[in-house]
């Protein structure tokens, strides 16, 4: 079970549907906080997580979906995804970068594409960037990157590119949730990604050498939603309507 997935997928239903949590909780008869924690991916204390430990008891795994309007579930939450790589963009350009966006290759028998990759010429720098909305597990976030890095040189040089250096980036949505992450994995992301933040901007101004580094990028804000400071999608209550008296 995608706990992760299940929590993501109730989020972006509600604030499409402009539902509060307590509208939500009030609507399905649980608390607020079981909605909470059910977005965060924390439902291991509920029935279904009880019943996920005894297939995994049994070897067996639980695999549960939540679907919406056909594709409708996928389109919102790849939404983020490409929010992210829009925003990354205009980040890179200004600063001389050309892109190309999603890259697929096929070397050497591997497969698969590269969300954004970056070329700056007066440099001659290739950066290698992986977009994630959320970060489910480390381990399958920073193989492929890393593979994609290894694989990078060939694939730049058909689009004429010939890089002197090759950089990599990790771009993730700042939320709560993520950042409540990566500091648990922070040993092992400090020591994949050892650029962060500000020394990262400035190398994207100005590349010099083959850098591997971590972004944190807030997400758009989308229809009833507003965005803080802090990347949190929060649904507001209405306020009530004045009639003409008022």
């Amino acid at each position: 079970m995608d706990r992760l997935r299940i929590g993501r997928s109730i989020r972006v239903i509600r604030i499409r549907q402009g539902l509060r949590q307590l509208d939500l909780a009030t609507a399905a008869d649980v608390s607020r906080q079981f909605i909470s924690n059910a977005e965060r991916g924390v439902i291991r204390d509920s029935a279904l997580g009880r019943l996920e430990r005894v297939c995994e008891a049994l070897g067996a795994e639980l695999d549960v979906r939540v679907r919406w309007r056909g594709e409708g579930l996928d389109l919102l939450l790849d939404e983020a995804h490409a929010d992210l790589v829009n925003r990354m963009v205009a980040i890179l350009h200004p600063a001389g970068w050309e892109t190309a966006l999603e890259v697929t290759f096929n070397e050497f028998g591997e497969r698969g594409s590269i969300d954004l990759l970056g070329w700056h010429p007066a440099t001659r720098t290739l950066l290698v960037v992986e977009v994630k909305s959320v970060v489910a597990d480390a381990q399958a976030t920073l193989m492929p990157l890393d593979r994609k890095a290894r694989l990078a040189p060939k694939v730049g040089q058909r689009l004429g590119w010939e890089p002197l250096a090759v950089s990599r980036a990790l771009v993730v949505w700042d939320s709560s949730v993520n950042r409540k992450r990566l500091r648990r994995l922070e040993g092992l992301f400090a020591t994949a990604f050892p650029i962060r933040g500000r020394p990262l901007h400035r190398w994207l101004r100005r590349p010099v050498g083959s850098v591997s580094g971590l972004l944190f990028v807030a997400n758009a804000t989308r229809g009833g939603t507003t965005r803080r400071a802090t990347g949190r999608l929060r649904v507001r209550q209405p306020k009530p309507l004045r009639g003409p008296s008022q």
